[in-house]
C-alpha cells in the first residue's frame, strides 16, 4: 500500500483509547475533595478532550487560582487511578500496527499531559509504534489542540520526517478545528466522545478502526 500522506497524527481520548472512565472518576472526585456538587456522568463526559484548566474556568466557573488547585488534585487521583481504566478500543492496535508497518511516520497528539499519555501506551503495548509523542505541558501554557499539534510537527520535523502531507485523526472538534489552523485534514471517528455535529470541516468520517485503513494507506 501507498499512502497519500507522509505523517499521521492520532488524538489518544476517544480515539485510541476510552479514557473517559478514568477521567471522569477522577474529575468527580475533585469536586468531591473541593466540596462541591459533583456534576452528572454526562456533564463530565463533556469534560473529555479540551485542556482542563479550561473547563475547570469555563464549565465551573473557577478563578485562575481555584483551577491550578483542581488541577492538582486531579493529576494527582489520575496518574495513580485513572490510567489503569483508560482500555485501547478494539481494532485500534491493528490499525497502528498497520502504519508502523507501512513505514508512516505516526505521533501523538493530546491535550493531555505527555507522562500520563504515554502510560496509557505502554498498557497498551503501543508505545514504541510512535516517533513522536505531543501533549500538553505541565504547566498547561501549550495544551490548546491547535498548539499541540504544531508541537507535534515540530518533533516530526527534528527527526527527519516528511511533514508535506500530514493528516490528523480524532473525536472532537477540536481535533477539527486545531489542525485546521495549519492546514491539516482530519478525519473524524464516531466511536469516541464527540457528537455528529463536531465532525463538521473533517474531509471523511468512520465509524470503525478498520475502516480507517483505506483512507490512511491507501
Amino acid at each position: 500500500m501507498t499512502s497519500p500522506y507522509t505523517c499521521i497524527l492520532f488524538d489518544l481520548d476517544g480515539t485510541i483509547a476510552d479514557s473517559a472512565p478514568g477521567i471522569t472518576a477522577s474529575l468527580g472526585y475533585v469536586f468531591e475533595k473541593l466540596g462541591l456538587p459533583v456534576p452528572s456522568q454526562p456533564e463530565l463526559r463533556e469534560w473529555v478532550g479540551p485542556p482542563l484548566l479550561d473547563a475547570f474556568r469555563d464549565r465551573a466557573g473557577m478563578t485562575p487560582e481555584e483551577s491550578a488547585v483542581a488541577l492538582a488534585i486531579y493529576r494527582e487521583h489520575y496518574i495513580s487511578r485513572g490510567t489503569k481504566s483508560s482500555p485501547i478500543f478494539d481494532g485500534i492496535p491493528a490499525v497502528l500496527h498497520a502504519i508502523h508497518d507501512a513505514g508512516v511516520p505516526l505521533a501523538l497528539a493530546t491535550s493531555k499531559p505527555e507522562f500520563p499519555a504515554s502510560v496509557i501506551l505502554d498498557h497498551g503495548n503501543l508505545t514504541q509504534l510512535f516517533r513522536v509523542l505531543s501533549g500538553a505541558s505541565i504547566d498547561e501554557i501549550r495544551s490548546a489542540k491547535k498548539d499541540v499539534i504544531a508541537e507535534a510537527i515540530t518533533r516530526f520535523r527534528m527527526v527527519g520526517v516528511d511533514v508535506s502531507r500530514p493528516i490528523m485523526v480524532g473525536d472532537r472538534d477540536y481535533d477539527v478545528e486545531g489542525a485546521a489552523v495549519h492546514g491539516i485534514p482530519t478525519i473524524f471517528v464516531e466511536w469516541g466522545y464527540g457528537s455528529s455535529a463536531e465532525s463538521e470541516g473533517a474531509i471523511a468520517t468512520v465509524a470503525s478502526p478498520s475502516e480507517l485503513i483505506p483512507l490512511l494507506l491507501g
